[in-house]
């Protein structure tokens, strides 16, 4: 409600006594016994007087409204999201800052016309530059607690078997995502499989290849390895030229079929130190744990095989299932560079066990995930539908 004050709330207070006590008399009157047809009665001149009058008090009434400032009324905070894609395009939207992660997924994705949402996810950087995952359940101004709100768009599960997509568009974002993985070095390969990628990469953006449209240079502006060289392009120039005829959706095929044979394919690295203080680096994967050591692989721990994953302060714990020849269950536990590395490790661990080991999300085991941690993965899983076409739950 809208009050007012001063000589003006005064001035008025006696015309609308009396129009107040009009009312009142008139209602105390009794019924005419006469009455007039609905069109006669519109018609009638006192009522058009009478309808005049409410129209000009409503209208003055209105206005007095219109000038009097809404109390008690917060605007929201609107603030400017910028979100970086997976072509390096950067997508910006405005949006509430009390506003939760999903929302923000949710917007980008339907830039995006994407449907197979769950194999994808929004990361952002905190204060020491560490890769975050948005949380979709939490507000965004909890976890970007200072500087511009700038994130990148991610493939976040990458899946065992890409056929299992359903989507062409879906198979080209992780496309552009692996080459990404390639370009910058955390997917490594050999110069083969680069030779391999990179044509299938050319022949699924530009196309057949034509000498007299392309030229003899046109590798020179893409972007195919760490280490181009002259040789790696024309190796990947004459593989070109064979695939005449191939469409952009079938390079793509092409192209993850090989990708997701490399032993670094859909790995989320983490550094460590092992219990006797040698670094190594921990690799997070739709298979379960792994343990590198010098850029080779040392230990695998697949998800079966692990009883219970934990963190406390900066220490990261899992608990072994006994072997075929063992009685006992063992615990393992690495040293991360502090409590924020320990607890986003155990994070991604849980959210990689529930994607690709369940078929719907549910109550993890007693102990499974410990040490007071609220934390609990509600999306769908790799599970829910063979097709790739996820299913709430």
């Amino acid at each position: 409600m809208t009050t007012e004050s001063g000589a003006d709330s005064e001035a008025k207070q006696p015309q609308e006594n009396k129009e107040t006590e009009k009312a009142k008399s008139k209602a105390a009157e009794p019924a005419s016994p006469v009455q007039l047809p609905a069109a006669a009665g519109h018609s009638t001149p006192a009522r058009k007087q009478q309808d005049s009058l409410d129209e000009d008090q409503l209208s003055h009434s209105s206005s007095r409204l219109s000038r009097s400032p809404l109390k008690g009324v917060k605007k929201a905070k609107i603030m400017q999201c910028k979100v970086t894609l997976l072509d390096n395009s950067d997508y910006t939207i405005d949006v509430e800052k009390g506003a939760r992660g999903q929302m923000l997924f949710d917007k980008v994705c339907e830039h995006l016309n994407l449907l197979e949402r769950d194999y994808f996810g929004i990361t952002y950087r905190d204060v020491e530059n560490q890769k975050n995952w948005l949380d979709p359940s939490k507000e965004l101004k909890k976890q970007i607690r200072t500087g511009p709100w700038n994130f990148a768009f991610n493939v976040k599960f990458y899946p065992p078997d890409p056929v299992q997509l359903a989507e062409d568009i879906t198979r080209y974002y992780l496309c552009l995502q692996l080459r990404d993985d390639v370009v910058s070095g955390r997917l490594p390969c050999s110069f083969a499989t680069h030779t391999v990628l990179g044509s299938y990469t050319v022949q699924s953006e530009l196309g057949d290849y034509d000498h007299e449209e392309l030229g003899s240079d046109y590798l020179s502006e893409l972007r195919l390895a760490p280490n181009q060289t002259k040789e790696l392009e024309e190796k990947v120039m004459e593989l070109h030229k064979s695939y005449k005829g191939m469409t952009p959706g079938e390079a793509e095929m092409h192209f993850l079929e090989n990708a997701k044979k490399l032993s670094m394919y859909g790995v989320d690295l983490h550094h460590a130190k092992d219990s006797e203080g040698v670094e190594i680096m921990l690799g997070v994967c739709s298979s379960g744990l792994l343990i590198y050591r010098d850029r080779l692989r040392i230990n695998r721990f697949a998800w079966p095989k692990i009883l219970k994953i934990s963190y406390k302060r900066n220490n990261f714990y899992i608990k072994i299932r006994p072997g075929e020849f063992e009685q006992f269950e063992s615990t393992i536990g690495f040293k991360l560079p502090n409590h924020r590395a320990a607890k986003r490790l155990w994070k991604v661990c849980v959210e990689h066990h529930t994607f690709f080991r369940l078929v719907s999300p549910e109550a993890p085991p007693k102990k499974f995930l410990s040490l007071g941690s609220k934390f609990r993965y509600s999306g769908r899983t790799a599970g829910s539908d063979p097709t790739g076409q996820l299913s709430d739950h």
